[in-house]
């Protein structure tokens, strides 16, 4: 999970933009509907289930005089559910774009064995902890049609994602949150095969390393088309990456267990 240096105030201008390219898609769709089922159309995507956390350790400041603690351990890795949310568009044959919606929040308590310090603030061992860890994530692929077989299909892109991250702590009276809003580049791939006339499976990735930090979204899914329009889908998604640089040490490593409806008009 790459942390960019940008920074935007509101969250409200990219989700405009994102709903505003939804209803031009659906627009689209309905004028020109049986040239976009030709073509694969317009598709929406709802994905949910449960998530665990396996690491999140973060040290903030990264600058030595905070502590470098984990999350996970704070307050365990019991479950948490998420939901999201993709359209998908083929202009061409070739050519498609996707818009996802990816909410995120986990949410706990515990004792720390140890005093942290955090933002600035000191928060003391054996005294329970509130903390939050929202990584919101609003993206736009372009996906290329590199191969479209029988029973394969490769799409490469790249994806523009949007960033809406924070960690905050809170114990009795001292409560402070470090908050980052920024873009962050990643290239897109995905495999598809087709096992049968209904079953399929599918390895889809948005993902990028750089010397400041690396970033992956990985899933593999397995889906059966119910009609000609519906399928469903289910399968294991994780969430991988962080950022070392001078503001902010923050790695995890997330695990879904994902399932899926989905609508082709």
């Amino acid at each position: 999970m790459l942390v960019s240096q940008h920074s935007f105030d509101p969250i409200a201008r990219p989700c405009i933009i994102i709903i505003s390219a939804m209803l031009v898609l659906l627009m689209q769709s309905s004028v020109s509907h049986a040239a976009a089922s030709q073509l694969g159309g317009l598709r929406i995507d709802v994905e949910a289930g449960p998530i665990w956390q396996s690491r999140n350790d973060v040290e903030i400041p990264n600058d030595g005089t905070a502590t470098r603690f984990s999350l996970a351990d704070l307050i365990g890795n019991a479950p948490s559910l998420f939901y999201r949310i993709s359209l998908a568009y083929d202009l061409t044959e070739r050519h498609g774009f996707r818009l996802l919606l990816a909410p995120l929040t986990i949410s706990g308590s515990g004792s720390p064995l140890d005093t942290i310090n955090f933002e600035g603030r000191t928060f003391e061992k054996g005294i329970p902890v509130d903390a939050e860890y929202r990584f919101n994530s609003y993206r736009l692929t372009y996906r290329y049609l590199l191969h479209n077989g029988e029973r394969w299909r490769w799409h490469i892109g790249f994806t523009a994602k949007i960033r809406d991250a924070k960690i905050s702590l809170s114990q009795l009276a001292t409560s402070t949150a470090n908050s980052n809003v920024g873009f962050v580049p990643l290239f897109h791939f995905s495999i598809e095969w087709k096992s049968s006339k209904r079953w399929w499976a599918v390895l889809d990735a948005d993902a990028l390393a750089a010397p400041q930090g690396r970033a992956e979204d990985v899933a593999f899914r397995i889906g059966y088309d119910v009609t000609d329009n519906m399928y469903l889908s289910a399968g294991y998604r994780m969430l991988e990456g962080g950022a070392d640089v001078d503001d902010v040490y923050t790695f995890a490593w997330l695990h879904y267990a994902a399932a899926a409806v989905g609508y082709r008009f």
